[in-house]
Formats: C-alpha cells, structure tokens, sequence
C-alpha cells in the first residue's frame, strides 16, 4: 500500500490472512507421473529438496518468546467477528495464524508450496485429481486429530457457504472424499485444472465436530478451532486481539516451520486513523508500524528516539509485484460505460504534481496492473502476444495492438491544461456537458468514495480539476464499516483500492476481472469489468504449460485491460517503509516475497535490556 492508500477490505481485512495466502498460492502443478512428491510448484520446479532442513530465509535457532505488538492493515478500526472465511461481518486481523492447511508457502520462490498437513502429494497425469497423503501426527488445538473427513467438510463448506473470493475458485473442484482416515482426493472437471491441485492444498483445514456445534455462516466472537501456530488469548473490539503461541503445537518442528512463528505473543492494535497510529508508535504504546503516508515517512520520525537509535527506520525491498493502486471506477453505472468518459477520469488526475507536493518524490507512477513484474505489457505487441490478440481484433480497440496505453506526464506545476483539454473534448463527445452550464447537455456527476481522512488530501486537488473539465464531483467519507458494506453491493462512482497481484497470476483473476465476478457481492472486481476478450485471455493465463506462456498471456491482458480505462492508476513505492522499537532481530536473509516479520524475527532479550536503559 503507498501513501494514503486503502486496503482492500474484501481481500486483506474482510476474508484475513487466509485470503492473502490463498491469493498468493493459486499455482500451477505441472503433473508428470502420478508419485508423491513433497511440494508442488508451478511448472514443477522446486528449490528445496525432499527432506530439506529448513527455508533458507530463516534463522533456525532463532529464540522462542517475547511479544509483537503492532498495527495490522491500515484503517481497520474494529471487528465483529472471528470467522474470515464468510462475506457477513467484519472480521479480526491475524486469524488465518490460526489454520493449518496441507501444504504451505515458501516465500523464496515465485509459486511453490510444500508438506505440512499433508507429507505429500500425487497429481494425476490428466491433472484430473490430486491425492494428499495426511499426517496422522497432526491435531487441532484441542488434541484431536486432523482428518481427511475434516478435509472434506473443509473444501466442501467454503465452497458452498465460504466468501466469494473462496467458493469461486472452487467451482471446478466437483468432489472430496477421504480415501480413508489420512488420506483425501480432490477430483476436477473442466480444461483448467493445472491450478486446482494448489488451491486444494492451500484451502484452511477446518475441525467438522467443531463446526458442526458452531453455525458457520454467523458472526461470532466465539473463538474457532483451529490447528494452526497460535490460538486467540484476549481481545477487546475496537481496541486489540492478542494470539498466544501454543507451546503444544504439533508442528512446530517440521521443516517448514523451523525457525518461524517465534514470538509468544502477537497483538495487533486498532486506531481509529493514522495520526493516532503514529503518535501511538512514537510514544510506545505499541512496537511496530508500516508506514504508508509518505509525508510522515518524509517529516514525522525526526524525534530523538530515532536519532539515538531506540527506534529504527527500516526499508525493505518488495519484490513482489507492486499491485494495482487507483481510483475504480464503477462501469456498472450507465454514466461510466462509456470508455472515453473514464479517460477523461484518467487525464483530469495530476500525479507529478501529487509526487512532488504531497510525497516528497517517493513515489512511481503506476502504468500496469502487473507493475514491478515481468508480466507488465512493453512496447508493440510480441508476436506470441499477438497470436493471442488477433482472434479478437474486431472486438478491442486499435490502441491493444500498439504501445501500452501510458498515462500523459507533467510537468507538476499544477497546469494541467494540454491534459484537461484533451478530457474536456472526450467528455463532449461523450454527450456530457459542463455542471456550470447544462443548459446544452447532460451533466456528469462523480462522487468519490472514502472512508480515510488522510486520503482527502490527495482526492480534494483531484476533485478540483475534474469541476474543471465539467464534472459535478465530490467526496463522500463513511464510517469504515458503511464503506465496508457499500464495497460488498458496489454502491459507489469512484473509489480507492489497493490490489496485489500473484507471482504465477492464475484463476483468481477471475475474481479480479471476470464477467462472472462483476455480478458476485463482495467480488474484488470493483471496476464490474465484463469483457468477453479479458475472460477469454485470463483462460489463456491459466491455460500457460511454462513461465513464457504465461508472461505472454498476462501483458496480453494487461494491455486489453489499460485500453479499457477501467481505473485511473496511482502510484507504487517497490519497498516496505517499518518504523520499530528496537528489541527484535531478523535472520541475515529476508523473504524474497514477504515482510517476513510476523514469521521470521524473534524478540531480542539483550536488545530489549539496553532499550529500557536508554
């Protein structure tokens, strides 16, 4: 997330942690023999070996203990409930630490997942069915054990009562059946199934006895069973949920977990904005915040626990690709169908003026929904690009087969005037006149979403040049709970979102930008894009046999996508900006795709003494 950015509450706040992680592992298995195999990957390629130690971004020896207390997403102000797994409700940050799943992400590789649940895996050749062979060791917090039953009723619940982001990548995994106690097959239909092994692999293992005494579709404070690292100590809504690391967990000597998940206790804390966030850190209410407001990065952290060294400004490189940041515009309206009305959206926002006034120059322009990746489109179309687009030549604009639509550049004085004329016509030819004087035309009202107050600075300089081309705009702030629910039904014109995009992108692009997804409550399509074109090249995405095919199907939708003007894009900043007491150290190596704190520091004892002395 940049500066003054919000999350996604359908996919980082509304569905948790487990949604993140599902998102990030919807990836290919490239299927070979049906043989057990200790870690599936896209196209079959594993780093780590069967009977590998530990990751290598870890330190194995890293102590056990201490506390993390911290802020979790930005603008999360409370919570309602402790399932993230269904649409109702507004769920706790931190859950998905408490589900295990049958096999787990390493965060040094773009797509490859290996044994914990389960010790192995066997694809069939026609990639019609997965086998996972359970460990019969592995129990939930309670001490009974994980069952391939508990498998079942887990794939079969989320995908008939889960969120959508869930069941819609389950509608072509027809069947679970337990092959007998520690042993579950997974059985699909269709032509895309190269991801469908992963993404049963990577669903939460869910207790049945628990679940069936416990309605799953509620809301509840209960706290859930779970088999994962840590369980629910305390909590107050509005205020903090603490997780205990559970001394008794059954895998926590597995390869995968050496050296991970070593604090005793995570809290995450709720402010109410980031101004309180800020001065909570500074006046260490709590231990550690990322910052997204590039102006308090750039002003507010010249105090003297920085200087003397007590509190450490830490930049970390994000390798992942940096998402799709921008104002949505919502084309289910009739008033947005139009696409030269949405570029006129696109021109009337000044991002050089914004960089050097509001950021202090930290940012870059965002120009794809791929940025900071290889699968961003470049350039004229390749001739494997091509191959792709030219079925559909009648139905997309001559733009596709060009260069990448790219936002025009200023000159960050604020006169934006070659841009603004140039919105100003496509709005003519769209039959919209000017709000001042409608005696001649429709006039095009804009209200632009919000529930952040640090975001009004940048929407307020935007608004003000869209009154100059015409538009009737305006800022409507809601409490986070009413943007919640308007985000669920897409009541709303324009609104801001953050989205990431996976390393080996796959089907949950239908999510993102499927026809189907467009008419789903709670989908992540904000944008309601259904393109016949943009279904068909995300089947092409997920089609891909290597890492080319697949770069060539992502730049080919990409490019089908920045033609559309479907959002006006913002910015992205390839790093995460920590602001941390000093009291916790890290392993040598960082995740290649991952903050990595969570799982891979540990408190410093030594550290923590010299801090109390200062």
């Amino acid at each position: 997330m940049m500066a003054g950015s919000h999350p996604r509450h359908g996919l980082f706040t509304k569905t948790g942690a487990f949604v993140l992680a599902l998102a990030a592992l919807l990836v290919a298995a490239a299927p070979v023999l049906a043989e057990p195999r200790h870690g599936l990957s896209a196209f079959g390629v594993l780093k780590y070996p069967p009977g590998f130690s530990h990751f290598d971004y870890v330190n194995p020896d890293a102590p056990k203990g201490g506390r993390l207390s911290m802020i979790g997403a930005a603008g999360r102000i409370t919570f309602d409930s402790f399932n993230n797994f269904i649409l109702k409700g507004d769920p706790a940050q931190g859950l998905g630490l408490l589900f295990d799943s049958l096999m787990t992400r390493a965060f040094d590789e773009t797509d490859a997942i290996y044994g914990l649940v389960a010790s192995s895996a066997e694809v069939a050749p026609d990639g019609k069915s997965v086998v996972f062979h359970m460990r019969p060791e592995a129990k939930f917090a309670d001490g009974s054990p994980v069952t391939a039953e508990d498998a079942v009723f887990s794939f079969e619940t989320l995908k008939e009562k889960g969120h959508p982001s869930l069941a819609l990548p389950l509608r072509d995994v027809t069947k679970a059946e337990a092959l007998d106690p520690h042993t579950v097959r997974y059985t699909f239909e269709g032509d895309l199934t190269r991801d469908l092994p992963l993404i049963a692999a990577t669903l939460p293992l869910l207790s049945k006895a628990y679940y069936t005494e416990h309605p799953f579709k509620q809301t509840s404070l209960d706290r859930p069973l779970g088999s994962g690292p840590y369980k629910i100590a305390d909590f107050k809504p509005g205020t903090y949920v603490t997780y205990k690391r559970r001394p008794d967990y059954w895998a926590k000597d597995l390869n995968v977990n050496r050296g991970r998940f070593n604090f005793d206790e995570l809290r995450y804390e709720y402010y109410r904005d980031r101004t309180l966030e800020l001065e909570g850190l500074l006046s260490g209410i709590f231990d550690l915040r990322e910052e997204f407001t590039s102006v308090n990065w750039a002003t507010s952290y010249n105090v003297p626990a920085v200087k003397d060294g007590r509190l450490i400004r830490l930049t970390l490189p994000d390798d992942s690709p940096s998402g799709a940041q921008g104002f949505f515009i919502n084309t289910r309206r009739g008033k947005f169908k139009d696409p030269r009305v949405r570029e006129a959206l696109g021109l009337a926002f000044d991002f050089e003026w914004s960089n050097k006034n509001l950021f202090f120059g930290l940012y870059d322009r965002t120009h794809s929904f791929f940025q900071n990746s290889d699968m961003m489109a470049v350039g004229p179309p390749s001739a494997e690009e091509l191959k792709l687009l030219e079925p559909f030549r009648d139905r997309l604009p001559q733009e596709v087969f060009g260069k990448p639509y790219l936002p025009p550049v200023t000159d960050a004085t604020g006169r934006n005037r070659e841009n603004l004329r140039r919105a100003k016509e496509l709005l003519n030819a769209a039959g919209f006149k000017d709000y001042q004087d409608p005696r001649e035309g429709k006039v095009l009202d804009v209200e632009i979403l919000t529930f952040s107050p640090s975001f009004e600075r940048i929407i307020n300089p935007y608004i003000q040049n869209l009154k100059k081309i015409g538009i009737n705009a305006s800022l409507r702030r809601v409490d986070p709970a009413q943007y919640e629910r308007r985000m669920k039904t897409f009541d709303f014109d324009v609104t801001t979102q953050r989205y990431t995009m996976n390393l080996t992108p796959s089907v949950e692009l239908k999510s993102f930008w499927g026809s189907e997804a467009a008419g789903i409550d709670g989908s992540f399509n904000l944008a309601g894009i259904s393109n016949p074109v943009v279904d068909a090249l995300i089947d092409k995405v997920v089609e891909a046999k290597t890492r080319d095919e697949l770069v060539t199907a992502t730049r080919a939708v990409d490019r089908v996508l920045r033609t559309g003007h479907y959002w006006v894009p913002h910015w992205y900043k390839a790093s995460h900006n920590l602001a941390f007491w000093n009291k916790f150290s890290r392993p040598s190596i960082k995740p290649e795709y991952d903050r990595g704190v969570i799982t891979t520091w540990w408190f410093d004892p030594a550290r923590a003494a010299e801090l109390k002395k200062k």
